[in-house]
């Protein structure tokens, strides 16, 4: 590697490492200076004239105080490495048919919606439509600033209660869909050997017939040591399908790495807001009554119309973060 590359990365590093630690020095350096300014005045409560306004400063510091030392213990908390990195979204319709279908189709665009609010950019990178519209799955990149940080708590099952535009009888249906978020590495993050690669291509097909490519253009990778699969036909091009198909099992390679590597870390979080196993029931949408609970740490929002356009899910993705913060710090104080 060249060396202006290497200097390219270390200015990269050393940049990413100063937006890190610049907010935690603001506030160590504001809990420091309250500290010091409370002294100052308390040795001036011996001064008559004095006395009246600085017992008043001196209140105000040290009911400010505590928060902002709070502040300061959560922002030296140990940082998930992957929290700065984008991520990779994956949307499965679970049990439930086309109703399942479509919910898929409802949270895509939920995150959708909240990616934009947020600043962030949405790049889909494989899509199988279902006949009835939304979606069997959908992957796709986000990318943008603290994606995985704020994104990570979505893994799991979501779960649907509503009336399908197709029941006559007006019966309220559950179904269900899945959602994974993983962490998007580095290219050094994960090294592939392209022998431990079967890479195959076919013809793509769309939903009920329509679009249906006349070349094989889809692909399908599998990552031998680990019987790992990665499908994409979502554009024409088969090198585009492959360079998106590989973006896809690096995502996948890192989290089995970061599962492997964490050991003790890995069990902590899965006791903290929740595993970030999809097969963990997470959050319950419940149409009919307008409100959405999210099981891990039991709040309800009779908000569903606002979640669910995306401009409501900055709360629930706060209260997950703050719940987290919480019990990390509980831990720590043991």
């Amino acid at each position: 590697m060249a060396s202006g590359q290497l200097e390219g990365d270390a200015f990269v590093k050393a940049s990413r490492d100063y937006a890190e630690l610049e907010p935690v020095a603001k506030i160590a350096a504001e809990v420091k200076s309250a500290r010091e300014e409370i002294a100052s005045l308390e040795a001036m409560l011996g001064d008559p004239e004095m006395k009246a306004m600085a017992e008043e400063e001196i209140a105000s510091l040290r009911k400010r105080l505590p928060e902002a030392e709070r502040e300061l213990a959560i922002a030296l908390l140990p940082r998930d490495s992957a929290d700065a990195k984008p991520a990779m979204l994956e949307i499965r319709a679970g049990t439930g048919g086309d109703e399942a279908a479509l919910f898929a189709g409802d949270l895509y665009r939920m995150y959708e919606r909240f990616a934009a609010e947020q600043g962030w950019k949405v790049e889909p990178v494989s899509m199988s439509a279902s006949e009835v519209g939304g979606f069997k799955e959908v992957v796709a990149n986000v990318t943008g600033t603290g994606v995985f940080a704020k994104l990570k708590f979505e893994s799991g099952v979501h779960r649907v209660q509503r009336v399908p535009e197709t029941e006559s009888g007006g019966r309220i249906h559950t179904s269900a869909a899945t959602v994974a978020v993983l962490p998007e590495p580095d290219a050094v993050d994960v090294q592939i050997d392209p022998g431990d690669l079967k890479i195959d291509t076919y013809r793509a097909s769309g939903a009920g017939g329509q679009h249906v490519n006349t070349t094989d253009s889809a692909i399908r990778i599998t990552h031998l040591p680990t019987d790992t699969v990665v499908t994409c036909q979502d554009g024409r091009s088969q090198h585009k399908n492959r360079e998106k198909a590989m973006q896809v099992l690096r995502a996948r390679l890192y989290e089995q790495q970061r599962d492997a590597t964490q050991g003790a870390e890995a069990e902590a979080r899965k006791a903290m807001v929740g595993s970030g196993d999809r097969s963990e029931r997470i959050r319950t949408y419940n149409f009919p009554q307008g409100r959405v609970t999210d099981h891990r740490i039991g709040l309800t929002l009779h908000k569903l119309p606002e979640i669910i356009a995306g401009t409501g899910l900055g709360e629930l993705i706060e209260a997950l973060i703050a719940e987290d913060e919480a019990k990390r710090l509980a831990v720590l104080s043991e």
